[in-house]
């Protein structure tokens, strides 16, 4: 690829694709806050709204005065800036096959992906519920996410609602284990790190929940609209270094997310068991 033929349009747009069918994390989260994301620093206003509350109508009798709702405003900040720089020589160029400038964007999106799905699971609530197990096997994994889906309907969670469970690969072997996991027809659909279906959860895997320093993996269960997170490719431009041959192209990921429904999600801090595979 020479840098004539580099549309920064075009490869934005490419990477964007790319970061979309990478995401776990992110990828079940709301971005209906997302607006217009011009720098780092910049904020998203999102607002909310008190519960409305139901009374018995009796015909022909007035109604109570009109309720006054009570409204509140969370801030989510644009806090979160990661770049990429790469160099290719024309040397490189000339001896590889086509593609490798295409597959080296591809291993740019992979790695901010990973960031932005590991900033997802680093959030912490104190008004979220933690529900914790320090042996996890899976004789007790069914009895643990019992408790979470339990935990959200007592917030009042919709039957409705869609709700996802998401875990590392040594939670994943439990649920494997346990044999509780069920598959659906739209698993394609459904795309990145999905795993199957079970007490209502659609349950995803992923690399990015990784464990402390005592083993624990903080895993979460939440609807979609318990987080917020908007992102801005703010720039991806191609240029060629003047001590060298070659293309280069750098980029800038500029995001934030921000927990906005604390009643909506369960935080499960799991921490697995030794046991052997039958």
């Amino acid at each position: 690829m020479a840098i004539s033929n580099f549309i920064s349009t075009i490869w934005s747009e490419t990477l964007y694709r790319e970061l979309s069918k990478n995401y776990v994390g992110v990828k079940l989260s709301t971005r209906e806050f997302e607006g217009d994301i011009k720098g780092e620093g910049d904020r998203v206003k999102i607002a909310g709204i008190g519960p409305v509350s139901v009374f018995n109508y009796t015909k022909n009798t007035d109604m109570p005065s009109p309720e006054i709702l009570s409204d509140n405003e969370r801030t989510l900040i644009i806090d979160q800036a990661k770049g990429f720089n790469f160099f290719i020589d024309d040397v490189d160029l000339a001896q590889s096959k086509k593609g490798l400038m295409q597959l080296a964007m591809k291993n740019a999106s992979d790695a901010l992906s990973d960031a932005a799905d590991s900033y997802i699971y680093s959030l912490r609530d104190a008004a979220v519920t933690t529900i914790t197990n320090d042996a996890v096997t899976s004789a007790n994994i069914t009895s643990t996410i019992a408790d979470a889906r339990m935990k959200l309907m007592e917030n009042n969670v919709s039957n409705s609602a869609e709700i996802s469970l998401e875990v590392s690969p040594a939670i994943e072997q439990k649920l494997v284990l346990a044999k509780v996991l069920r598959d659906t027809d739209n698993s394609d659909v459904l795309g990145n790190g999905y795993i199957g279906t079970f007490m209502g959860f659609k349950v995803y895997v992923t690399n990015n929940i990784s464990a402390d320093d005592n083993g624990m993996f903080k895993c979460i269960a939440r609807t979609r609209r318990a987080i917020a997170f908007a992102e801005q490719l703010s720039k991806v431009k191609a240029y060629e270094p003047e001590l060298r041959h070659g293309d280069a192209v750098k980029g800038l990921h500029l995001y934030g997310a921000k927990i906005v429904y604390p009643k909506e999600m369960v935080f499960l801090d799991l921490t697995p068991a030794v046991e052997t595979a039958i």
